[in-house]
Parts: structure tokens; sequence; C-alpha cells
């Protein structure tokens, strides 16, 4: 089942609870596919009444930063031997590798790579826990957390959200034109055959007409 039409099986507060849940679990470092679900329920907020669009991106915003909060606190504590942990569980997503260019990302940009990290599926898993394991100084890692977790989820939420409604109605605008459209070609073809059927109806009597003398002078 697509996560779109799970979500609109459920309630409007479980919309919100699972949106926040999946998003501070990504953000904490779990590997979880949280741009999918809030994309998802952005899309369904657009086409159902009950899932109210602020409260969505509050949702997801709280979601990110204090899951990355918590990642920041572990990452912090754990050190360098939590993220061999993680290496070993999660080779696909916390791999030398993986981890080698996250690190490269925080020294070059600092706390930057925290705010464009929320942008970057790979970043946005490790921002928190790797911020903590490098110990970056708390307050800018709130600040970079803070806003890049307003622009990425308040910013995702309100794009989806009107990209949705646009094309909701595009779509009904398209389903009249095309029930116009259908009318026309229904009244055309009605017509076209209406004339031709008249035209053969002319040439059949006609060709009596012209058969009548014939026959007489036989």
């Amino acid at each position: 089942m697509h996560v779109q039409e799970w979500l609109d099986t459920v309630p409007a507060a479980a919309v919100y609870a699972v949106v926040a849940l999946v998003i501070g679990l990504e953000s904490l470092g779990i590997p979880l596919p949280g741009e999918i679900v809030l994309v998802s329920a952005a899309l369904l907020s657009s086409q159902h009444g009950g899932v109210n669009p602020v409260v969505l991106g509050a949702c997801a915003t709280a979601g990110a930063v204090i899951g990355d909060s918590i990642g920041y606190a572990i990452g912090r504590k754990g050190g360098r031997p939590l993220l061999a942990w993680l290496g070993a569980k999660f080779p696909r997503h916390f791999s030398e590798g993986h981890i080698a260019t996250a690190e490269r990302s925080f020294e070059k940009w600092g706390m930057w790579a925290v705010f464009f990290g929320r942008f970057v599926a790979l970043l946005r898993i490790f921002a928190g826990p790797l911020a903590g394991v490098l110990h970056m100084p708390y307050w800018k890692f709130l600040t970079a957390n803070l806003l890049g977790g307003i622009a990425w989820a308040g910013g995702t939420t309100a794009v989806i959200y009107y990209v949705g409604v646009v094309a909701e109605s595009w779509l009904k605008r398209f389903s009249w034109l095309g029930l116009v459209l259908a009318v026309l070609i229904g009244l055309t073809s009605m017509l076209v055959i209406k004339r031709k059927a008249k035209r053969a109806a002319q040439d059949n009597a006609q060709a009596k007409a012209e058969a009548e003398p014939a026959v007489a002078a036989e």
C-alpha cells in the first residue's frame, strides 16, 4: 500500500503523530523515509480537509528539531564507537565512505552542514549524531538545526500543499474541458452522420427516379 493511501485511512491526529515520529527517528540517526512520509502527508492535506497543512508543518518541524537534538546528545556521549556500531548495524547507510563524506562536509561548512544537511538524505541521518561526535558547540548546532528544520519541514509542506491544490484544480478544470470536448465531438459526429445519411437518401431517390423512365421505356 502506498504511504499516502495508508495515511488516508487514519485520523488527522495520527497523521501528525506519524509524520513527527518518522522524521524525528530519521533525524535521530535511524534510516527511515522521512521525506517520503512528509511529502505524502502534505499532498494528502491538499486533498483532505481534515489535515491542516500548518499543523502538519509544525509537527514535522518539531520532529526534525527534537530528533536532531536527541541524535546530537547520543553522538556526543557515544563518540566514535557509536559510529562504528552504527556502521556494523546499518552498513548501507553508515559505511566508512558515507561517514567520511559527512565529516568532510562538517569540516568545510561547520554549522551550515547541519542546516543544508536537512535537505540531503544522507546528511539528514548523520547531522545530529555526527555533530555530537565532533563536539560542535550546542548553540551553533541548535541554531542551524532550528533554522534547517523550519526551512525544510515547513517549506516542503507549503510547496507540496500548494502544488497539490493547483494540480487538483487543474485536473478538475481538465475534466470539465474533457466533458465539453466529448460533447462537441459527439454533436459533430452526429451532424456528420446525419448529413451523410441525408445525402445517401437523396442519391438513392435520384437513382430510383432515373431508373423509372428507363423501365417505362422498355
